[in-house]
Parts: structure tokens; sequence; C-alpha cells
């Protein structure tokens, strides 16, 4: 489990496949020493586990699925990847609660400024516009940020100049896809009122989910 909190920013020395399997090996300044073999740690809000680690580079195990699913299969090297360590018991939940499990990818479509923040819009992938809400939050390549704006085809969130600065999403340009992860509390809100509504031929609402306090 994750928080959306980017500790630091790597970048991708290399990556090899073998099979349905591959190793991404990342530099990073994150103290490889209190890193053990089979911890997870989310790159671009992917969870990887790491299979060894030399000097100030981690080695990471990912099956061609997660390549082929996420924004990690079109890397190369010198990517900037944004990396968290595995939220720990009794450490402080400053984002939001993020799985590790990308939901889609979904290329930018506009980047621009508001004020002193940055406003990022990306495409909404069909099979997530129910599950997006204004003021929900969402993790872009694994950044625990809040949706401004709403569209049927698209959603805006506004970016802090240190949440900027401090992720890859400055390296982004329109067209680059991003990882989508959306709030996986609203993920089991809306199965418990699918399943709530099932022999019936109504299917969930916003209607719906005002009625039931969640909105």
């Amino acid at each position: 489990m994750f928080t959306g909190l980017i500790e630091d920013v790597g970048a991708l020395v290399k990556i090899a496949v073998t099979g349905k399997a591959a190793k991404l090996s990342v530099r990073t300044q994150l103290p490889t020493s209190e890193i053990a073999l089979g911890d997870s740690v989310a790159v671009n809000g992917a969870c990887l586990t790491v299979e060894a680690h030399e000097g100030n580079v981690i080695h990471f195990h990912a099956l061609q699925e997660t390549l082929s699913r996420t924004n990690l299969g079109r890397a190369k090297a010198g990517t900037a990847l944004n990396l968290e360590r595995a939220l720990r018991v009794g450490d402080r939940l400053g984002g939001h609660l993020v799985s590790g499990h990308v939901d889609a990818t979904a290329p930018v479509l506009q980047i621009g400024q508001e004020g002193d923040d940055l406003v990022l819009v990306v495409s909404l992938p069909d099979d997530l516009r129910e599950l997006v809400i204004m003021k929900g939050s969402i993790a872009v390549n694994g950044v625990s940020l809040t949706v401004a704006r709403l569209e049927r085809d698209r959603f805006g969130v506004c970016i802090i100049p240190h949440t900027w600065t401090h992720t890859n999403l400055s390296h982004l340009r329109r067209g680059d896809l991003v990882n989508l992860e959306v709030d996986m509390i609203g993920r089991y809100v809306l199965r418990r009122l699918e399943v709530q509504a099932e022999g019936s031929s109504s299917k969930v609402s916003l209607e719906q989910l005002e009625k039931a306090g969640f909105l």
C-alpha cells in the first residue's frame, strides 16, 4: 500500500525483457540499505518487487502484463520514474491510499498554468468514468492528486509547484501516456451498490450515490 507522495524521481538505467518477465534497473537517491529484497516499491504508480540492488541502483522484477498495462513498457534508458516505498505501520497517510495496481493509461491532453499552479488535463478512459468524481482522489504516475475539473472524456488536476518540481510530472508533454489509479474506496462503493442493484434493471447513478450518503 502507498500514499501517492513521491519520495524520489529515479532514472531508468536499462530494461531487460526475458520471456514473460522483465528486469528494470533504476538509479535512485533512496537509501538502498533500508530496502530489502522482496520489498514493494511503486514505480510510476505500479507496485514492483525489489529483486536486488547494487549501490544506488535497484533492480525490479516486472511481469510482461505490467509492462503492457502501464507506461513502463514504453520507458527507455534515462526515463524519469516516480518512486515511493510501501507504507509501513505507523507512517502518516499524507496523500490517499494507493494500491499500486494501475487501472489504465491515458494521454495528456493539455498542460497549462493558473496562477502559481500547473493544470494537467488527461483523457478519461470510458471504463473509469463512473469512478472519477469532482474533488475525488486519483493517482497520476503514482502521484496523489485531486480532481479539479471533470468532463465526460477528460479530467483536470491542479499541481502545486513543489509537487511539479519533485515528481516526473514536470517531464510530461502533450500526448505522453500517464498511469492512472482511481480511488479504491470509490471502487468498493461502486461495487457494493452494483451488488445491491443486482436483479433490477437500474444502474448505479450519481443520484443513488447521493442518497446512500457517499457524495
